[in-house]
């Protein structure tokens, strides 16, 4: 089966950022790239990020969330909270992002993924594993001054 892009992504891909102080001053855009593996001719493989018009079950994802304080504030107590799209099964936090949190109950709780546990189809507690993994969150330490932003970003496979 192939999905077609963005349409099959794009609905799930609403990424809602919260903040205590002047959330309507950050910004929040999301994009989303495939991870295509390509062989030259020796043989050597190169992985590259491409803006994909359709993807495949099995293809690598990678959502990259960028934010952006357009305030004359600082944002303190600034954070993103992004569901895992319906039709995704997280992998992994991008490079960057080894401070972000995952929820496996909906968004309800959130630790790291070590700390997460889910019930089993046997009804026993089970440690949670990626494909659990329902929401992601970043909580940043650091008020985001005037002006400044960056990206975070986290790996999926289409189902």
């Amino acid at each position: 089966m192939r999905y077609l892009f963005p349409a099959a992504l794009a609905f799930a891909l609403s990424t809602a950022a919260s903040a205590q102080t002047a959330p309507q001053s950050v910004s929040l855009v999301s994009k989303t790239q495939a991870v295509i593996t390509t062989t030259d001719a020796k043989g050597n493989k190169k992985r590259t990020l491409i803006d994909p018009k359709s993807v495949i079950p099995g293809q690598p994802i990678v959502i990259w969330l960028t934010y952006k304080n357009n305030g004359k504030a600082p944002a303190a107590q600034f954070v993103i909270n992004n569901p895992v799209p319906q039709n995704l099964d997280f992998t992994a936090f991008g490079d960057n992002s080894d401070w972000g949190l995952v929820s496996v109950d909906g968004g309800k709780n959130f630790g790291t993924l070590a700390t997460r546990t889910v019930t089993g189809a046997d009804n026993k507690a089970r440690p949670a594993t990626p494909k659990d993994v329902t929401h992601l969150r970043w909580a940043f330490a650091k008020a985001i001054a005037p002006g400044a932003g960056g990206t975070i970003s986290f790996y999926s496979v289409v189902e």
